[in-house]
């Protein structure tokens, strides 16, 4: 956190649709106190109700992709914002 600005780094192989909206709004929730942080019951759960509320876009951002082109050579092409 840096005074208004709270930054979020996700990072993973692949993306549900507003995973990642998902996951902030839970923590944000957290951060404010309304949810306790029990991460692994509310995955183990498998019920979105459990979790926070999906998070608006604005103010999210795409930091960079990577692309494994060669697994055996470790391969990897960034491209970062």
């Amino acid at each position: 956190r840096d005074g208004d600005i709270v930054t979020i780094r996700v990072t993973g192989t692949g993306f549900l649709y507003n995973m990642v909206r998902i996951i902030s709004g839970t923590l944000i929730e957290v951060g404010n106190g309304s949810i306790r942080l029990e991460s692994k019951t509310i995955l183990e759960a498998c019920n979105r109700e459990m979790a926070g509320p999906t998070a608006p876009a604005q103010g999210l951002t795409l930091m960079g992709i990577e692309f494994l082109i060669d697994s055996q050579e470790e391969k990897i092409i960034r491209f970062d914002n």
